[in-house]
């Protein structure tokens, strides 16, 4: 996940980026670890949640969550290591405890996250629109995030809505995802299909690009250097 993170981060450090930490992968002590981890890799701010290790997607049935102290103890451990790393990285505190313990533990267990460090809150799940709104509400001043799956629990509403509803935050996880598999689903059957490269528009040359060549090659003609001169 660090190697990841570092990665995007990277591909252009002045936007800011959100990291998924799921459970913060152990106790306090491994929780301080990824704090501290994510932190080097130029995460902007990352997300704990408060599912049992042995977790699953927030949009799946048959979820358990910890207890809250131990949701808590999460949450308090990644502020202390921010502090000690004089870190900036913004703590998002997520919970999947609304398909279980209903709306009113979700709302419980967020303001304590938010009472022992978290910056904002993330309540995953949340049913209706009229219950995504009443969140934001109960959490007043505190950041939301809204988490928008396609084919999830949450319905799903449009960026103007959802800033409407008073979110701060909104992500799409699976959207980029789902679009690969439409695309490369379909370009390979065509392939098999009619035996031959099919036409996208799309080269090898444009899959460079994508990947950064075109900045490669003005870093290396700044310096000086011949290397991509002819590509």
């Amino acid at each position: 996940m660090t190697t990841q993170a570092d990665t995007l981060a990277n591909l252009s450090p002045s936007t800011p980026l959100i990291a998924d930490a799921d459970t913060g992968y152990g106790g306090p002590i491994a929780v301080a670890r990824t704090v501290s981890a994510y932190a080097r890799a130029g995460v902007a701010a990352l997300h704990l949640e408060d599912q049992v290790q042995e977790k699953r997607c927030g949009h799946l049935g048959g979820k358990q969550v910890v207890a809250r102290e131990t949701f808590w103890a999460r949450i308090r451990a990644a502020a202390n290591a921010r502090e000690e790393l004089g870190s900036e990285i913004l703590i998002v505190a997520r919970t999947d405890a609304r398909q279980g313990l209903g709306f009113e533990e979700a709302v419980t267990r967020l303001r304590g996250a938010v009472e022992v460090g978290a910056d904002v809150v993330f309540p995953e799940a949340m049913a209706s629109r009229e219950e995504a709104a009443e969140m934001v509400r109960r959490m007043g001043e505190t950041p939301c995030l809204l988490n928008l799956v396609e084919g999830g629990v949450t319905p799903e509403v449009t960026v103007e809505e959802a800033r409407e509803m008073g979110f701060r935050i909104v992500i799409f996880p699976v959207t980029a995802f789902e679009g690969a598999i439409v695309g490369i689903r379909d370009v390979l059957r065509k392939l098999k299909r009619e035996g031959k490269m099919p036409a996208t528009g799309v080269g090898v040359k444009d899959a460079f690009d994508l990947c950064g060549l075109q900045e490669c090659v003005e870093l290396d003609k700044k310096a000086g250097g011949k290397a991509y001169s002819n590509v």
